[in-house]
């Protein structure tokens, strides 16, 4: 932890992980809930942050057992209010107030995200995140799978791509899982996050590890 919270406070940005991290559940697993494949798409879900498979593959899976529509995506968005992890409201909105971009990098999808994002003061342009493609008819087709998130690898790839667009210096990534935890550089501090799902790899590799948002919260008023 030494030398985390002055990154923190001098950082020129801070992405965040959503599920299990600014949500206290994922999303994908409430969505397979409504749609009565919960179990068997939670499990896929489970191997995907434990690093036990090929993010792309776990992706693949699950949307593929879930077969969603158009209009039950939209429905379930139009019907559950996803609920905040305590804390990341406040923590957000003094990262903004001390001037930092702050991002929401997901492995899960754009469409449950924006209304999160709307909520936390964070401009939609500034998420990262996966897409669900229809058919002209509403069905399921696919995935986009250029987007970085899409696969393994994919939030060190965004992190890197906005260091260099935007030049900065320093990133901080938040977030429960391995996938979060490959976004570690010199220049990206990971803080693994254990207040909703507790991993022991990213526990134990991460640049500092939290179980709520407290700790991000004081080190930022102490400057």
């Amino acid at each position: 932890m030494e030398g985390c919270e002055g990154k923190l406070r001098g950082c020129d940005a801070v992405c965040i992980d959503v599920d299990s991290t600014v949500l206290q559940i994922e999303a994908i697993d409430e969505y397979a809930k409504f749609l009565n494949k919960g179990e068997e798409v939670a499990e896929l879900t489970r191997s995907a942050m434990q690093g036990g498979v090929k993010f792309q593959d776990a992706l693949k899976a699950r949307l593929e057992v879930m077969a969603p529509t158009q209009k039950n995506l939209d429905d379930f968005i139009a019907s559950h209010d996803l609920p905040l992890t305590p804390g990341i409201t406040e923590l957000v909105c003094l990262l903004l107030k001390k001037g930092k971009d702050v991002y929401l990098v997901s492995g899960g999808f754009e469409e449950m995200i924006r209304p999160v994002a709307e909520k936390l003061g964070i401009p939609t342009e500034n998420i990262r995140a996966n897409t669900i493609l229809f058919n002209q008819d509403g069905s399921y087709k696919s995935f986009d799978a250029d987007r970085p998130t899409s696969r393994t690898g994919g939030k060190k790839e965004v992190v890197s791509q906005l260091i260099s667009t935007n030049g900065y210096r320093q990133v901080v990534m938040i977030g429960d899982g391995v996938t979060d935890l490959e976004a570690a550089s010199e220049e990206c501090l990971f803080i693994g996050f254990g207040g909703n799902q507790c991993r022991p790899k990213v526990q134990e590799k991460a640049d500092w590890f939290v179980r709520s948002f407290d700790p991000l919260i004081a080190a930022l008023l102490a400057e």
